[in-house]
């Protein structure tokens, strides 16, 4: 314990009974932090776990993506991709297990940065890594949004066959629409009425452990009804070699390797977004222990959900080229077609798969608001002081979830005039995802891994692998991710993920010289107000937790 933490706990003996009421060693650590307790800690390890999973739901993620695998390495990129990358995100989630027990805290990545950076950097830094990571939320809603809304149409479209055919493209590296029924305005209008749906999910703290459970179990329970039903259901099997060993290369490179890579980017979109439950560290006791059992618990659940799963549906495949070129824009809605015969049966399993993928909606509004509020709190954000507050009705940061929700429906604009420009978005949410990992384990590292306080969760060498794993990754990422997926490379089929990461910084920059670096509240301040208030407390007033 920190001699400002002791501080505090010897000026806690001289209080009353009254005084003390609603403290508790979560909230003295955080008081030590620089931060009040404003969160009720009314989270329990499952329902953190339940909001991590439903956030990253693995299967739904390689359902939503199942087009572009098929034709970026077929069986292959998604049953062997899985492994890839759920090896990845146990290296990613000890990395981020390691500093969310160390430093339990609702910022998470920039906060730890802020914690770990040489003093003269660690403002800029924690600034960038936060603006990095409120972004990947931002993105990945929007690509969540997108993936629901154009299920929706499409089963609207399954059930309507008579309507006139159009032909419609995205390159969105995690959902793409084939020829289909419907034009664009119609996957705008579900993708806004999902995102408004999903809202007001998050508008009551009280409810939202209890969602945690039921999106937990929805997500399961679905998976099981599927797993179950298409095989049993499928006219035909698959052979084994085709599963395991049938390569599809769609994308017009030459080099199978390439084709591989650039379909990676969906198996690995359906692992992202560990850091989910490290920013509720200030809603459940005991972060320390419980944070790391969520993250490593929600790669554990992805892995097995979505190996199983996608071993399923390859089985029970009756036309590969079928899933490619389906008028619903939808590949796992034809699969479902192809395995039932019936329209029916088929809308039934992807009113699942849409439930499924509201509640991990719901998941991301939260983790987005979170990390809103917590970085309006350091003054990360222009108009910081009217964010960072939490409404004492209904218990949440609603400006900050209100003002992430309104960003998300700006970004699905975008799809009006090009759904390749969101579909370079979306692509985006992954890589800035991991950079903001990475940003404070590179700190981590400089500092020396034995430097800091250990949490509960300590791996020692396998942490530092770990740490390793994680930035070599990332940097690929950065670079390979950013090949188009399709070739030739025409203004339809581009990556323009470059751009969305070029005008990211500028609106960083930007932000940072004209606002940020006046503004902006980090590690030395913080400390010191933490000094400042546990003297004043000396003096009689009870009032020593700082915001």
């Amino acid at each position: 314990m920190t001699e400002k933490a002791e501080a505090v706990l010897n000026h806690m003996a001289t209080l009353d009974d009254s005084d003390l009421k609603g403290l508790d060693a979560d909230a003295l650590k955080l008081a030590d932090m620089g931060y009040k307790q404003e969160l009720a800690r009314k989270y329990t390890v499952l329902s953190v776990l339940g909001v991590g999973f439903s956030l990253t739901n693995s299967w739904f993620g390689i359902s939503a993506a199942l087009v572009t695998g098929i034709n970026s390495g077929g069986p292959v990129l998604i049953i062997y991709g899985i492994i890839l990358i759920a090896l990845v995100s146990v290296c990613v989630g000890i990395s981020l297990s390691e500093l969310a027990s160390a430093y339990p805290n609702s910022g998470g990545q920039y906060f730890w940065t802020n914690e770990l950076a040489p003093r003269r950097y660690a403002n800029f830094a924690s600034y960038l890594t936060g603006w990095f990571a409120w972004a990947g939320s931002i993105f990945t809603s929007a690509s969540i949004a997108l993936a629901v809304g154009s299920a929706g149409v499409g089963c609207w479209v399954l059930s309507h066959p008579d309507l006139l055919v159009v032909a419609l493209s995205s390159n969105a590296g995690v959902v793409l629409t084939g020829c289909s029924t419907f034009e664009s305005w119609h996957v705008f209008v579900g993708y806004q009425v999902v995102n408004i749906f999903a809202f007001f999910f998050n508008c009551y703290g009280r409810t939202l452990p209890l969602l945690g459970h039921i999106s937990l179990w929805t997500s399961l329970i679905s998976f099981f009804i599927i797993l179950i039903t298409v095989p049993a259901k499928a006219p035909t099997h698959q052979h084994a070699k085709f599963v395991f060993a049938n390569f599809v290369n769609n994308t017009g490179w030459s080099q199978n390797g390439i084709a591989f890579i650039v379909g990676l980017i969906n198996t690995n979109w359906a692992f992202a977004c560990l850091d989910c439950a490290t920013h509720l560290s200030e809603e459940i006791h005991h972060p320390e222990k419980m944070i790391p059992v969520a993250i490593m618990g929600t790669v554990a659940i992805g892995f097995v959900t979505s190996w199983t799963f996608s071993i399923a549906i390859f089985f029970s495949m009756t036309n590969v080229d079928d899933l490619s070129a389906t008028s619903t824009g939808v590949p796992i809605l034809a699969l479902f077609y192809q395995a039932l015969g019936s329209k029916g049966g088929a809308v039934a399993l992807e009113t699942l798969v849409m439930a499924t993928g509201i509640f991990c909606l719901v998941s991301c509004h939260t983790w987005q608001s979170r990390l809103c509020w917590s970085f309006a709190r350091d003054r990360g954000i222009p108009f910081s002081s009217y964010f960072a507050v939490v409404d004492r009705g209904t218990g949440v940061p609603i400006r900050a979830h209100f003002m992430s929700c309104i960003i998300v429906a700006i970004v699905g604009c975008l799809y009006l005039g090009s759904s390749t420009a969101l579909g370079s978005v979306i692509a985006a949410c992954i890589a800035t995802l991991y950079i903001s990992y990475s940003i404070p384990v590179v700190c981590l590292l400089i500092r020396g891994r034995n430097n800091i306080p250990h949490g509960p969760f300590w791996m020692g060498t396998l942490g530092l692998v770990s740490n390793i794993v994680l930035l070599v990754w990332t940097c690929f990422t950065l670079i390979m991710y950013s090949l188009p997926t399709l070739k030739p490379v025409e203004a339809s089929n581009m990556n323009y993920v470059s751009a969305v990461y070029g005008v990211l910084i500028l609106i960083i920059f930007l932000d940072w010289f004209l606002r940020g670096r006046h503004e902006y509240r980090g590690q030395a301040q913080r400390h010191d107000e933490v000094a400042i208030a546990v003297e004043q407390s000396g003096h009689g007033d009870a009032g020593y937790v700082v915001h």
